[in-house]
């Protein structure tokens, strides 16, 4: 097990600058305004060789009333108690104020090792605030950099230094944990639902509207099962958002869904399915993330019954890409139904993690195009052959088909809602992809035509012709040149015969036929059949 490390002080000397430095990720939200981090974030770190679970917290605020502030501070106090080594930063620009004393005090009384932090110490006025900090009576400090990370191996020798006396018990690595990410609209009751789950105040909450900020990661077992729960920032409507600090809110929430493998969707029962809702719905399905719905704020329903089968029935018309999905009402205030979330939770999870089998995928395949054939595109049939799931997470389907490419929108959607039925993989996005075969494998120059074979000449060929190809065979290269480009002329012998001599000329051109004899030509290129007059007597 790592050393776990707090990262306290007042309100913007730079907390969740170091965080993420040691963390070597930007998961912390960063702003000039103070006041941005207002949940402890837990994230494993290292400095050096020494691993190190992190704790990044808000800054310590002097209240004790009702206000956010006053909850802020007793975010802080806890993360301290569960810190094994405390770093207190400072300004060392500003020097230490009255808030940093009063922090100061507050720490001696926990008996842990502390070490005192000069952020900003890169330039020269930072000189005076760091020599100031012995005052705060927790040693030499450290002056360090966290935007530059300069010091970084100062702070390493004095974490060693610090962490000297403290035991780190060894343990094993858990299993890989569910990640389930919590969304929503703001105010809907987000981080209630998780502090009502795990049973522990752990996450801030209130009536007022975008408490949180950061989405939060907590880590849970259940029945067994390790589980990790996102609570992430209400997203408004993209017009709506126009601070910079909302924008890397909204930004933290997207990323929490694309690396989520359930989402569960909170909404308010009166303005369930608004537009918002909807969008979200939809960005869910096509991220490839398991659904589930849940209806907050249920013990104030006055008829649950007929208004959960609207909420029901509503869902399945206005997201028909997401029927079936798990719908769970609910009160996180009350308790009332939270129950019933987890195994719908684990439920979702099981179908969006199936995998069908090749031959069941073809036996539907053949029933499903038995029942509804593909239609005629152009006046030719498109014939599907067979199918194979190639993922899971989400289920993943590969159909080839003749004219794959020509399949209509309308018969695509019927294989997926058979799929679906047949197969019960509701509430999960499917991916049905098309391919087309319809070029043979096997011809020339095909996938599996393979290497080009010379088949020769036929063995039934006239002996005479083989001979020649023999001849041919021993003739030089340059004498078998001249052999294929010479041109053949017609022979000219004299009078084959007196009678024709006399009447064509004292030549007569040979050529031969086809059956072997030969045939007279004159010298206008007529060929002569025969005598015109019969023989003398």
């Amino acid at each position: 097990m790592a050393l776990k490390v707090a990262i306290v002080g007042r309100p913007n000397v730079g907390k969740s600058t170091l965080f993420n430095r040691l963390v070597g990720k930007r998961l912390a939200l960063v702003d000039d305004r103070p006041g941005v981090t207002r949940d402890r974030r837990y994230a494993d770190g290292n400095i050096g060789d020494l691993d190190l679970t992190l704790i990044d917290t808000a800054g310590y605020e002097d209240v004790t009333d009702e206000s956010l502030e006053a909850r802020m501070r007793e975010q802080t106090e806890a993360a301290i108690e569960d810190a094994d080594l405390i770093l207190f930063m400072m300004d060392a620009r500003e020097g230490v104020t009255s808030l940093d004393r009063i922090f100061a005090d507050r720490l001696r009384k926990q008996h842990k090792p502390v070490v005192i932090l000069a952020n900003k110490s890169e330039s020269r006025e930072s000189g005076g605030g760091v020599g100031e900090a012995h005052a705060l009576g927790f040693g030499e400090p450290v002056a360090i950099s966290a935007e530059h990370g300069e010091g970084m191996a100062d702070l390493y020798q004095a974490v060693v230094a610090a962490s000297a006396d403290i035991f780190v018990e060894e343990v094993d690595e858990p299993d890989k944990p569910i990640r389930i990410a919590i969304i929503g609209r703001p105010n809907a009751g987000k981080s209630t639902l998780v502090n009502r789950l795990i049973g522990e105040d752990r996450l801030l909450v209130g009536p007022e509207a975008g408490i949180t900020r950061d989405s939060i990661s907590v880590d849970w077992t259940y029945e067994g099962q390790n589980i990790r729960l996102v609570d992430t920032a209400g997203m408004r409507r993209k017009a709506r958002v126009q601070e910079k600090l909302e924008k890397l809110s909204v930004a933290d929430t997207l990323r929490a869904i694309t690396f989520a493998e359930v989402v569960v969707l909170v909404m308010d029962k009166d303005n369930a399915f608004d537009v918002q809702d909807l969008q979200l719905a939809d960005l869910v399905e096509r991220e490839g993330r398991a659904l589930v719905y849940v209806a907050s704020k249920w013990d104030l329903e006055e008829e649950p019954q007929s208004r959960l089968a609207e909420l029901k029935r509503m869902a399945d018309d206005k997201l028909p890409q997401l029927k079936g999905s798990e719908f769970v009402a609910l009160s996180a205030h009350s308790g009332r139904g939270v129950e019933r979330l987890m195994p719908a939770v684990l439920k979702a999870h099981a179908t969006w993690s199936v995998k069908v089998k090749t031959k069941d995928l073809n036996d539907w395949l053949a029933m499903a195009t038995q029942r509804h054939p593909p239609p005629a595109v152009d006046g030719k049939r498109i014939k599907t052959k067979y199918m194979a799931q190639t993922k899971a997470r989400p289920p993943t389907f590969v159909l080839f088909a003749s004219r794959g490419g020509a399949l209509p929108d309308h018969y695509l959607r019927y294989l997926t809602n058979s799929l679906r039925e047949s197969f019960d993989l509701q509430g999960v996005p499917l991916r049905l992809t098309i391919k087309s075969n319809s070029a043979n494998p096997y011809a020339e120059g095909g996938a599996k035509s393979g290497p080009e074979r010379y088949k020769g000449d036929a063995k039934t060929a006239p002996r005479k012709v083989r001979r020649k190809e023999e001849e041919e065979s021993r003739l030089p290269g340059k004498a078998l040149e001249q052999k294929k480009t010479r041109v053949a002329k017609p022979r000219v012998i004299g009078a084959v015969k007196a009678s024709a001599s006399k009447k064509a000329g004292s030549s007569v051109a040979v050529q031969k036929g086809a059956r072997g004899g030969a045939r007279q030509v004159s010298r206008s290129g007529r060929i002569r059949t025969g005598q015109k007059q019969g023989p003398r007597k």
